[in-house]
């Protein structure tokens, strides 16, 4: 038999740069989470490099993160794609938004104006991503498993998450840890973040389970 997927020497799935690996799973068993991941990470650092504002893509740096416009309604940043990499639009929400109405709206898509601009989405319509938040993290409860998504779309989530104003104590989105639950695994979560490119980093362990 091959070598445990979970192993620290496992080196992962990285040939596969369009999208984490998919397929089925054995009844009862989790499919490769730590290869899982590995392809999730290899996949988005082909985004990295390309910081992009909102007046157009720019040299590498770090995000904009939430704060309040002059009418003091919140302002989230929502992270779509451009084919040059990630592109954290900013989009205005109520006042005490936080993490849940930035995924809110990141799942929604791309509005026509975005879109006439060149942005795009590689996360599923018509979803619902749950959002729990504590000191420093963020805690999101994915409707689907992280080898159904493309590595670009794991990215979009963690990165508006780890971005979004409430989260008590850190400052977004570097510091702050994104912990991934999988729809139908009930093991430990994937432990993210969001670097300064907007892509998608390990951060603490490989989930159990």
């Amino acid at each position: 038999m091959g070598r445990d997927p979970r192993s620290p020497g496992n080196p992962g799935n990285p040939g596969n740069p369009g999208k984490a690996p998919g397929g089925g799973r054995a009844a009862g068993r989790r499919p490769g989470p730590r290869a899982g991941l590995c392809a999730v990470l290899a996949a988005t650092a082909a985004l990295a490099g390309c910081g992009i504002s909102d007046a157009g893509p720019r040299n590498a740096g770090a995000p904009a993160v939430g704060g309040l416009n002059r009418e003091g309604s919140e302002l989230v940043r929502v992270y779509f794609l451009t084919p040059d990499g990630p592109w954290p639009a900013t989009r205005p929400a109520p006042p005490g938004a936080g993490p849940q109405q930035a995924l809110d709206a990141l799942l929604g898509g791309p509005t026509a104006q975005e879109r006439a601009r060149g942005l795009d989405t590689a996360l599923p319509a018509g979803s619902r991503v749950g959002v729990q938040t504590s000191a420093g993290t963020v805690d999101l409860r994915l409707p689907w498993t992280v080898a159904e998504l493309a590595g670009a779309a794991v990215s979009q989530l963690v990165c508006t998450a780890a971005a979004a104003p409430g989260i008590p104590g850190g400052k977004p989105p570097v510091d702050v840890v994104v912990r991934v639950h999988e729809a139908g695994f009930e093991g430990s979560p994937w432990e993210v973040g969001c670097d300064e490119t907007g892509t998608v980093v390990p951060r603490g362990h490989a989930p159990s389970g």
